[in-house]
């Protein structure tokens, strides 16, 4: 069918033309009834969100996604556009995109007019049928619906003339996917001229009142905070859309490993090789969970995973430039690598009013209520007691981010029962893998108040 050229070969194929929900809805059952996952890469959601996300299409109706930032909104919107069937016929030399067989502007009328069943065709693909704009206060309903066009009039056509017209980025979808970003941060103004697009589905420029039949599903993202604070929805513009959907933050540790490692910026490492502990991965996850809770720290902003993944990607960074300056070929992250999160996780989340320079201890804390917490479940049923007494007869070892692996084998040896707690943390592990878990067991022990801990520079030494 995609052969077919002008409307009359169109027509010849057999070819009927859904609408943009129909279309949606159809190949959203057939992903179901294949058993086919609708929405990969969306992690933590199969069981709240996207059961909604589907229903809203059966149903056919416009959605949007209310949630705090780093929430997966606009990754769930774009990839809407697997829902809609791959190659799509439009009318070809047209301003919007038009069904062949039911123009709705005077141009594709015109074209239908004088042209008939030789009017021509072009294919265009669904990654094409879809528009984003993000809300911002100086956007303009021009921008979005339309307006006229000076060019035109100097040509010497009409106010009066439908043609004088020049389209917004609205129109412009038609047949498509349209979504708007931060939709409380519209002027009201604007708000009120999208109310006929998404109900009568006619729009009005100028004083021209034009009858745009547009076929298109609008969707939109917003910050629940944003209702009271910087912006706010006005109420018939909410009641028109046919489903808001609440999204969330992950839900338990393995869903915030899962997206962290899924998007994090994996780079050609050449001769060197990445080897992340569990307890480590683990850990950067725990910390974003820690800042979602705590009391110092903005919740109604939120703490976006984007923390989670910055904070891992600054984290194995720190171990790759180790391994480079001690001639390693191993990057495995340690305790002693997390000081150089702080730049990252700095910039995703806003602190509540306090003094300067609380914002380092705060961070500091996080991290020390983390690795207890990792700490607490990696070691649940490994007796570290025997550990702990031997410090208490006056042992004491030193560690710290710069030094090479190799160091930490003579603190493995120093300790007796120190090789058979990391063996069970860390089965078969290479030297790498070993000084970290000596750094997750002995700042664990100083955690749970078994050692004491005294930090200088970028060594720490850990005593009875």
């Amino acid at each position: 069918m995609t052969e077919a050229k002008t409307l009359g070969e169109l027509k010849s194929s057999g070819y009927q033309v859904l609408t943009v929900r129909q279309e949606m809805r159809k190949n959203l059952i057939s992903k179901l009834q294949a058993k086919e996952d609708v929405f990969p890469n969306i992690v933590g959601y199969q069981d709240t969100v996207i059961p909604q996300i589907e229903n809203a299409i059966l149903s056919g109706q416009d959605v949007i996604l209310m949630g705090e930032r780093g929430q997966a909104k606009s990754r769930i919107i774009r990839s809407l556009t697997s829902l809609l069937d791959e190659w799509t016929p439009v009318l070809a030399d047209v301003e919007i995109p038009e069904n062949p067989y039911a123009p709705i502007s005077a141009q594709g009328k015109k074209i239908l007019l004088e042209q008939g069943e030789e009017a021509p065709i072009e294919w265009i693909h669904r990654d094409t049928r879809y528009g984003e704009k993000l809300a911002t206060p100086d956007i303009t309903i021009a921008d979005l619906i339309g307006e006229v066009d000076p060019i035109k009039i100097a040509e010497g056509r009409y106010l009066s003339d439908e043609e004088a017209l020049h389209f917004g980025l609205i129109p412009h979808t038609n047949r498509g996917i349209f979504a708007i970003n931060e939709l409380p941060d519209l002027a009201e103004r604007i708000q009120v001229g999208l109310l006929n697009v998404l109900e009568e589905r006619d729009i009005q420029i100028r004083g021209h009142k034009i009858r745009l039949d547009l076929d298109i599903l609008i969707v939109s993202t917003a910050n629940p905070e944003d209702y009271t604070n910087r912006g706010r929805i006005i109420t018939p513009l909410k009641d028109r859309y046919g489903s808001q959907i609440r999204t969330h933050y992950p839900q338990n540790i393995l869903e915030e490993i899962t997206i962290m490692e899924q998007e994090q910026r994996k780079l050609d490492l050449g001769e060197y090789r990445e080897d992340v502990p569990p307890f480590m991965s683990q850990l950067i996850a725990e910390i974003t969970q820690q800042a979602r809770r705590s009391p110092d720290i903005n919740q109604r902003s939120g703490v976006s995973v984007r923390a989670s993944v910055s904070n891992y990607e600054a984290l194995l960074a720190n171990a790759l430039r180790r391994a480079i300056e001690v001639g390693e070929q191993d990057v495995v992250p340690r305790i002693s690598d997390l000081p150089f999160i702080m730049p990252s996780l700095q910039g995703k989340v806003e602190f509540e009013a306090m003094e300067e320079g609380r914002e380092e201890k705060i961070m500091e804390r996080l991290f020390q209520d983390a690795t207890k917490a990792v700490f607490s479940r990696f070691t649940e049923g490994i007796n570290l007691e025997p550990l702990a007494l031997q410090f208490a007869d006056g042992i004491h070892v030193t560690t710290g981010e710069s030094l090479p692996s190799n160091d930490y084998e003579d603190i493995i040896k120093k300790i007796d029962g120190l090789a058979e707690a990391i063996e069970i943390l860390v089965p078969g592990a290479n030297t790498a893998n070993r000084a970290s878990a000596v750094e997750f067991i002995l700042d664990g022990l100083h955690l749970n108040q078994r050692l004491n801990k005294d930090r200088v520079g970028g060594r720490t030494t850990y005593s009875g």
